[in-house]
């Protein structure tokens, strides 16, 4: 018999890829942290002698979810500034909370608090954008949790940096000096279009193709941000950052919330990612993606929470359901982000946009050992007909009760296994007092 370390046995495994599979009563056989096979379980008992056997028998087992798009460290302001629409909210509470408060302790304790939801959650990697991202480094990987972190480029100085240069320099020397953590992956992040000069973006773009990194920023997220970038440029926003050459297969484009036809059309050309977070859009009511457009052009499409302080959660199932049922209800055509489509936009297609796809984001051979044990055995789970189709329309995080992360089991029976709740509300409850004093 074969020799290796763990052995997930589940009522279903579902890869993602083959697309549509829904695997009944197979396992999966992980060593040194990624998966050597995919086979029925009583095969695998055969085959495999196991260190630790892992039986799911009323569980699905999916690939570990893919947030593309997080400010984790922003959890410390969930419900500080709710029903306010972006800008009022940007402009008024959270620019000001940030100017006072933002440091690399606020970081590493709200990304902290971050991780462990999304853990909790299903979720194994984050695409995170925000300032101090060695602090996020950090706390992401004490808890075992992959990440991309966005290297930030804006304007506007702030405690962690001076100018766009200063924002740069720190990023890359993080970079270089964690390029080669096994958990960590690195994007270039300027924020928007409305605060970053073609200077900086051309910066930005020339060390996107050199060091062959992705490109995380906001765009097109309300009108307001369309009209202005009009008014200031000449042209639409998107069609300034082509001409600064930062449209690409690299670019991770978050909202597009207010993208027309030739937008849309743009973005397919250049081979482009949407970072689609249908709960952000709608709570700061900035509008309704056109996300059946997106589908029809082909653009890869990958679902994102955004951070706690424009949803309050982090919630990919909740992201996921939204998604699905928003695009039907705008475009009249149920048949649009079918269950499967939607679990691999929150999975396989993240990675994609990340450049990670061939690490996470499926079930394969040969791919790191990322997965999610879903819990389908409530009596308000049944009947199960299709497992896919529950997935995405009737479980919610609390089925969630296994996460792997590179083979590691970061939570085991709903218990994180790299860190302590209490000490984690105690400072959650430290910065809540310091950001109300403050306000």
């Amino acid at each position: 018999m074969e020799t290796i370390d763990t052995l997930i046995e589940a009522r279903w495994v579902i890869p993602v890829e083959p697309a549509r599979a829904a695997l009944e009563h197979h396992a999966v056989a992980i060593k040194a942290g990624r998966i050597v096979a995919l086979l029925p379980a009583a095969q695998a008992r055969l085959r495999f002698c196991a260190s630790e056997h892992v039986t799911l028998p009323r569980h699905a087992l999916i690939p570990g979810l893919v947030n593309l798009h997080t400010h984790a460290a922003m959890t410390l302001m969930r419900g500080y500034a709710d029903d306010l629409p972006l800008m009022n909210w940007l402009n008024e509470r959270i620019w000001p909370a940030e100017a006072k408060h933002v440091s690399a302790d606020f970081v590493r304790a709200g990304t902290l608090l971050a991780a462990a939801e999304m853990l909790k959650g299903g979720v194994t990697c984050a695409n995170d954008m925000y300032f101090f991202p060695e602090a996020a480094a950090d706390a992401f990987t004490s808890l075992g949790m992959r990440a991309a972190l966005g290297l930030i480029a804006i304007e506007f100085p702030s405690a962690y940096a001076s100018d766009p240069d200063d924002y740069l320099a720190r990023g890359l020397a993080l970079r270089d000096a964690r390029r080669h953590a096994p958990l960590l992956s690195f994007c270039m992040a300027p924020h928007a279009p409305y605060t970053v000069a073609d200077k900086t973006f051309e910066k930005v773009a020339r060390y996107a193709e050199e060091l062959g990194l992705p490109l995380h920023i906001h765009l097109h997220e309300t009108a307001e941000e369309v009209a202005n970038g009009i008014q200031a440029h000449g042209v639409r926003p998107i069609e300034r950052l082509a001409r600064l050459g930062i449209l690409g297969p690299q670019t991770i484009a978050v909202h597009g919330v207010h993208l027309d036809t030739a937008d849309i059309a743009l973005l397919a050309r250049h081979g482009a990612s949407v970072a689609h977070c249908p709960a952000s859009n709608l709570k700061l009511a900035s509008g309704i993606a056109p996300v059946a457009a997106m589908l029809d052009a082909g653009l890869n499409l990958g679902i994102g929470t955004d951070g706690a302080a424009s949803n309050n959660r982090l919630d990919m199932f909740a992201e996921m359901r939204l998604a699905a049922l928003l695009v039907k209800g705008a475009s009249g055509r149920a048949d649009l982000l079918p269950a499967h489509a939607a679990l691999r936009a929150a999975t396989l297609n993240g990675a994609r946009a990340l450049g990670l796809e061939r690490n996470i984001g499926s079930i394969e051979a040969g791919k790191a050992a990322d997965l999610t044990a879903v819990d389908f055995g409530r009596l308000e789970m049944q009947p199960v007909y299709d497992p896919v189709s529950h997935l995405v329309y009737t479980a919610d995080r609390s089925d969630v009760t296994d996460v792997w992360v590179a083979g590691l089991r970061v939570v085991k029976e709903q218990h994180l296994q790299h860190g302590d709740n209490f000490e984690l509300e105690s400072t959650a409850e430290l910065w809540q007092n310091l950001l109300r004093a403050g306000a």
